[in-house]
């Protein structure tokens, strides 16, 4: 029983957290939750109503809490707003539950809004926002995810490039009177969404995911432009993104595990003309044997294309990322993420 309780929700994937809502509200209410939701909808839950299986009651228990307490979110939130949701929740649940709870609406409001972009392919939605100005194109991008926006970005002449970046990470939030706005704008090429409340989009922490997503040239063309008018946003920016060079900020055993998930090439093509401080955080964290290797595989790999290391850096620094994600590495990012041992 003590195993049990120990289990936490968060272990469950939403998919059967709704499954297990659906299960526990009985047939009558699940029926009339069912009218709100789209075929599509409607399909992928029953099957996984389907696949659900026995869930302990005290697990249904905590599935049905946090469901409550997310309506509950969502209907002082779009009653009045995010800041009066906060006041509301911190009294009720105290400073963690509250941000948590509105981290988790706010990402449900956000996708209400241009739902749309997840169906258009990026040439599509390039040759629809590439005309668009900044402020726009910054405001729908918002909307998206991070390696979509990444890439359409990037396919933007170079001054609307740097605009659309600087205007991205000085967002906080936008009315839903500016969001219809643009929406209607879009109307005759995408299904209308209308968002019922201001919901948190951009900013600093975003833009840093889409510049972790861009590839490495448009990523320094982007930062040497930014810094020559706004230094200091993009050192604010630079700060949230973590980059190849910043292997040189990981501890031995993070560096260690990473090495272990790389592809040998990759190491080698991303270690091609590498500073002495790559090369030795590197060979310091590798066995004798495979510090051999990889010396002997740089002197014969020649004429190597400055694009393929870029690739190689990229794919390293997508294998730290995830290892931090999962939380078998920690990565420093100053302030708040000094680390506690």
């Amino acid at each position: 029983m003590a195993e049990a309780a120990e289990k936490p929700v968060s272990n469950l994937p939403p998919e059967q957290k709704a499954a297990a809502v659906i299960v526990a509200l009985g047939t009558d209410n699940a029926s009339k939750l069912y009218r709100y939701l789209t075929d599509e909808e409607v399909e992928k839950l029953t099957l996984e109503v389907a696949k659900l299986g026995r869930i302990e009651a005290e697990e249904t228990e905590q599935v049905l809490d946090d469901f409550y307490k997310t309506c509950l979110t969502q209907k002082v939130v779009t009653d009045g707003g995010i800041e009066y949701a906060r006041a509301v929740l911190e009294k009720a649940y105290g400073e963690s539950t509250a941000d948590e709870l509105l981290n988790k609406v706010s990402k449900y409001l956000k996708n209400r809004s241009f739902d749309f972009l997840e169906k258009a392919d990026t040439k599509n939605l390039f040759s629809i926002l590439q005309h668009e100005r900044p402020q726009t194109i910054a405001l729908v991008l918002s909307y998206m995810d991070a390696d979509k926006a990444a890439s359409l970005i990037a396919e933007l002449p170079e001054k609307k490039r740097i605009q659309v970046v600087k205007n991205i990470a000085k967002m906080e939030s936008a009315s839903p009177e500016a969001i219809k706005a643009v929406e209607q704008q879009l109307r005759s090429r995408f299904d209308t969404i209308l968002t019922t409340d201001f919901a948190s989009i951009g900013g600093i922490d975003y833009i840093a995911d889409v510049m972790n997503n861009m590839d490495r040239s448009n990523e320094r063309f982007i930062f040497d432009e930014m810094a020559k008018d706004d230094p200091e946003l993009a050192d604010t920016i630079r700060k949230k993104m973590f980059v190849f060079e910043d292997i040189l900020t990981m501890d031995n055993r993070s560096i260690q595990r990473f090495v272990r998930d790389c592809d040998m090439r990759d190491i080698v093509y991303a270690l091609k003309g590498a500073n002495e401080e790559i090369l030795r955080a590197f060979y310091s964290n590798m066995s004798s044997r495979m510090v051999e290797s990889v010396k002997s595989d740089l002197e014969i790999t020649v004429n190597v294309r400055l694009t393929d290391v870029e690739e190689a850096q990229s794919r390293i620094v997508a294998i730290i990322r995830k290892l931090e994600e999962q939380g078998e590495i920690v990565i420093s990012r100053g302030g708040k993420d000094d680390i506690i041992v």
